[in-house]
């Protein structure tokens, strides 16, 4: 027997006929013995839809009022999947965020987890009773409704296996596991039976939508063993483990390729300590992330050119905050391009093994494609590159670090 939390997207719950099925999967657990909680998101497309009721009410909401709103769509799946369970004959309830209680900030629309009290529902669960759970939702500090913000159901089901003692936190999307590459870029792409939380993080953060960053972080902290599936087959996904789960680690175990980026450059900047603290500090006030960065050598000692990348949608928010800045920088011009990609190569055995890239230099070089900026860290190596070269890039590093099925 084992203590499971599943959590099931929009699209494994999208009408009734899935939350049926999807009942029908939890009961196939409960038959085997385990003790099963469910985290449900909202039915696809019904969180935009009362996002979108919101902004028509008030363009300028209450963001406590907001977050009472968009909230209640996973409640509607919660009370419909405990209904669809007892309807099978299996015992079943739903909770709310408040009622467990899951305890946020009060950061209304983006709130983060503070405690989760899991002792009533290991109670229950411990009669055989399931637990659907609404994910995306907490309570405040005030006793106000919060929402996690982007990819909080994950988020929400991973802090509860956390907070249950779970064995493991299944994960069903419409994709059946995590792959070397897209699939539909590499068609000889394989499906992972294991991947590292560090290398999950690096391929969440760097464009691959299987997982959230936050709540890769979450199993990551909490080292919550967590399976990414699908909820349209019944078949094993792919594990995100600690490294210590693997036996042999592969040099690279995945190539993943980011298309939100946009690269700007500042042409004759003042080459004088200081100057990229002076560039950076603006941008970060202004909460725009920068990523890659690199400075030219300055042959004179007075000017040097510095290219950093931004996430495309901040682009012209960079550049006002930039050219607000003109005097206080001394640069002569600013460039800036979005038709750019950031291509990385990521494993943990980077650690262990030289050579991984060269490896990638060679093969790009071999395929004609230049390299704009080059960032590393321990497990991971990105290039930007022009984005018409993205397909070609990925399949050739697909090849060359031998990933192809």
């Amino acid at each position: 027997m084992a203590r499971i939390v599943k959590k099931f997207g929009g699209t494994s719950v999208a009408n009734v006929e899935r939350i049926k099925n999807v009942a029908l999967r939890v009961k196939k657990s409960v038959d085997a013995g385990h003790e099963v909680a469910v985290v449900v998101s909202a039915m696809s497309g019904t969180t935009d839809q009362l996002v979108g009721w919101a902004r028509d009410v008030a363009p300028l909401h209450d963001a406590r009022e907001y977050d009472s709103v968009v909230a209640s769509g996973e409640q509607v799946t919660a009370g419909l999947l405990a209904m669809a369970l007892q309807d099978l004959g299996v015992s079943a309830r739903s909770w709310l965020g408040w009622q467990i209680p899951l305890k946020t900030d009060g950061v209304h629309g983006s709130a983060r987890i503070a405690d989760i009290d899991g002792s009533e529902i290991v109670r229950r669960m411990g009669e055989g009773q399931v637990a659907v759970i609404a994910g995306f939702q907490g309570i405040g500090p005030d006793n106000r409704i919060t929402t996690l913000g982007r990819g909080g159901s994950d988020t929400s089901a991973v802090a509860l296996a956390a907070a249950l003692k779970a064995d493991r936190c299944d994960i069903f999307t419409d994709v059946d596991g995590v792959y070397t590459t897209d699939p539909r870029i590499v068609p000889e792409a394989r499906k992972l039976d294991k991947i590292t939380y560090e290398e999950m993080l690096e391929m969440a953060s760097l464009g691959a939508k299987v997982l959230q960053t936050r709540s890769v972080e979450m199993a990551m902290n909490h080292r919550v063993r967590v399976q990414v599936l699908t909820s349209f087959d019944d078949k094993p996904g792919t594990m995100v483990v600690d490294e210590d789960e693997i036996v042999e680690q592969q040099v690279v175990s995945g190539i993943a390729y980011s298309r939100n980026e946009a690269k700007v450059t500042l042409v004759g900047v003042a080459d004088k300590p200081g100057i990229a603290g002076d560039i950076f500090s603006p941008l970060a006030e202004a909460n725009i992330n920068v990523d890659m960065i690199v400075q030219n050598v300055s042959m004179d000692g007075l000017r040097t050119d510095l290219t950093f990348t931004v996430p495309a949608g901040d682009l012209d928010r960079a550049i006002t905050v930039i050219e607000d800045n003109r005097e206080h920088f001394q640069f002569e011009r600013v460039l800036a391009d979005k038709n750019v990609v950031k291509v990385s190569v990521i494993g943990v055995g980077m650690r262990s093994h030289a050579g991984v890239a060269a490896t990638m230099f060679r093969t790009l070089a071999e395929n004609n494609i230049n390299i704009l900026v080059i960032s590393t860290s321990e497990i991971k190596v990105s290039v930007l590159i022009e984005a018409k070269y993205t397909e070609l890039a990925v399949r050739a590093l697909h090849t060359a670090y031998g990933l192809d099925g």
